[in-house]
């Protein structure tokens, strides 16, 4: 390992580009203090009452050979824990202890601090380092791939072939054009396609006596084989094998729509609980991020689009600490913003240079349209029908001077299914059902 003239940690060519948590045999190997962690001990001793040895090895994610046990012989040597009571032959770890006055004392002071009660966290440092060597090994895709993760969606040969390279830059897409085409849709399915593979991530992020909460069960999903605990703290019961701080997920995929701020974009201190949640783009790490119906935020779309320049170009962010002091993480994101507002609206041809793939999903031709109906029909039950369709078309969409839509088809059928249903005829693309459905689906604007 070796650094940049900017600071910044790579991986020295040649490696393998993987990263595997070590394993743990003292306190010096965990980058943190033995007194901070006698505090994270106490901390949950305080909340959670009486634990065995194992069990606070166990929240705080530490083997207890050679680093639990000493951090609660030097807690036992202060007074602030006792022994309840011990089973013969089982060793220390099988211990009951006990907080007591004197360490809830030293509990509160250190809950004044902070309320962060959990597994131990990695150092900045390590974070970084785990990012960009698992930066290295993210998957490439190809044409054949592509297709066959596209093979449910009806595309253009175009936007197929645009789509792959977008995907292997690992740096931003910008997709826009008319709602209801599927740009959603696409961007679930790369993540379906790329997101197989598993990384590591921390649980927390220790900088400056700080800790910054990264584990999100809403958006990280765990590797299949990463058997959980039944902890309160939800987080896995790893192999003692490696550093237990550390979680194996899937690559995360990340959706943030019109709920997203500025603020969301930086490090969010909890005032009550005293510790960090990490936004959005440090958790989606070497993932994707997707920015879905972007324009609609509350805050202005430049706004928003000022804030990723930096991040964009270099591949590094900047978070602010309460303190003031900003931090350096890498910034390993496919972002991919996702748009039904005109790009002119919302972005400069100076921004639009920075966005490395530009992709419109237009909408269907009349054969996309027709093979997009045949193959929902299928799927819903319904009787598909070619002259059914060309009645649809004409009625509903040419006289009308109506846009096709990808979406159309899946919403008609579901239209066509509630009548049917009410009426109790045969599913099927009649002239009457169809325009039934037309009638209660479309609305003129």
């Amino acid at each position: 390992m070796k650094a940049t003239p900017r600071g910044r940690p790579i991986v020295v060519p040649g490696g393998t580009g993987t990263f595997t948590p070590g394993v743990l045999t003292k306190i010096e190997d965990t980058g943190l203090s033995q007194l901070w962690l006698q505090d994270l001990a106490l901390k949950i001793l305080y909340f959670q009452g009486y634990l065995t040895g194992f069990k606070i090895s166990e929240e705080i994610s530490l083997p207890f050979t050679g680093l639990v046990d000493h951090i609660v012989e030097a807690l036992k040597k202060e007074k602030f824990v006792e022994v309840k009571s011990s089973q013969a032959g089982l060793g220390e770890g099988a211990y009951l202890y006990a907080i007591t006055g004197a360490g809830i004392d030293r509990a509160r002071e250190a809950l004044e601090r902070s309320q962060y009660a959990g597994p131990a966290p990695v150092t900045i440092q390590a974070y970084n380092e785990s990012v960009l060597r698992q930066a290295q090994a993210r998957p490439t895709v190809t044409s054949r791939s592509i297709r066959q993760s596209l093979a449910h969606l009806v595309l253009g040969e175009t936007t197929l072939q645009r789509i792959g390279p977008a995907v292997n830059s690992g740096t931003s897409i910008f997709m826009y054009g008319p709602p209801g085409n599927g740009k959603t849709s696409i961007a679930r399915s790369i993540g379906n396609m790329i997101l197989q593979e598993s990384i590591y991530i921390p649980y927390a992020i220790f900088v400056d006596g700080q800790v910054i909460k990264l584990y999100d069960s809403v958006n990280h999903q765990l590797a299949s084989d990463e058997p959980t605990t039944g902890s309160g703290s939800g987080t896995p019961r790893t192999s003692a094998r490696r550093d237990l701080r550390w979680l194996r997920i899937r690559r995360p995929f990340i959706v943030v729509g019109g709920e997203l701020t500025l603020a969301g974009l930086d490090l969010v201190f909890d005032d009550v609980h005293k510790f960090y949640e990490a936004p959005f783009q440090v958790k989606a790490n070497c993932g994707i991020l997707l920015i879905d119906d972007f324009g609609r935020q509350l805050v202005r779309p430049r706004d928003l689009l000022n804030r990723w320049i930096v991040p964009l170009e270099n591949r590094l962010d900047y978070l602010t600490l309460h303190t003031g002091r900003k931090i350096e993480i890498p910034f390993d994101v496919l972002v991919v913003f996702s748009t039904n507002l005109p790009p002119r609206d919302l972005v400069d041809e100076a921004f639009l240079r920075r966005l490395r793939h530009k992709i419109e999903i237009s909408d269907p031709s009349y054969e996309d349209f027709r093979e997009i109906f045949r193959r929902v029909a299928a799927a819903k039950g319904v009787q598909y029908s070619d002259p059914g369709l060309a009645y649809l078309l004409q009625e509903w969409y040419i006289k009308g001077g109506r846009k096709l839509r990808a979406s159309h088809p899946r919403d008609l059928c579901d239209q066509i299914l509630d009548i049917s249903r009410y009426l109790a005829v045969e599913s099927a693309m009649t002239r009457d059902l169809l325009d039934r459905a037309a009638a209660s689906y479309f609305v003129d604007l």
